[in-house]
């Protein structure tokens, strides 16, 4: 009697090939909504900032992550000068910028 109902229940789970399948869908899922919400747009950001650094020149009028704003006065490699008043210039990274601002903003400011 209990040999019966076991071979029963291993052919019904043999019958089922889709089943292992159907487990992992909604993990699968999960990644999919993970990366349209968090790792795209995060990866799009990235690469609008990394636009941004490369095409900084000077006359430029930007805002830095720590809340400076200046005028760039030269650019180097890793480096630019920022003109935050007259005769200051101070040395930020170029990461440290995050904003870029119209011309003529430093002046209604």
């Amino acid at each position: 009697m209990l040999i019966s109902t076991a071979h029963a229940q291993q052919a019904a789970a043999a019958a089922d090939p889709m089943g292992g399948f159907m487990q992992l869908l909604p993990i699968i899922l999960m990644f999919v909504v993970l990366y349209f919400l968090m790792i795209r747009p995060q990866m799009k950001r990235a690469k609008e900032h990394k636009a941004l650094i490369e095409a900084l020149t000077k006359g430029d009028e930007v805002v830095t992550g720590g809340g400076v704003a200046g005028r760039i006065t030269r650019v180097s490699d890793n480096f630019i000068s920022l003109e935050v008043a007259d005769t200051v210039e101070i040395q930020v990274q170029k990461q440290a910028v995050t904003v870029l601002l119209p011309k003529g903003t430093l002046k209604a400011l």
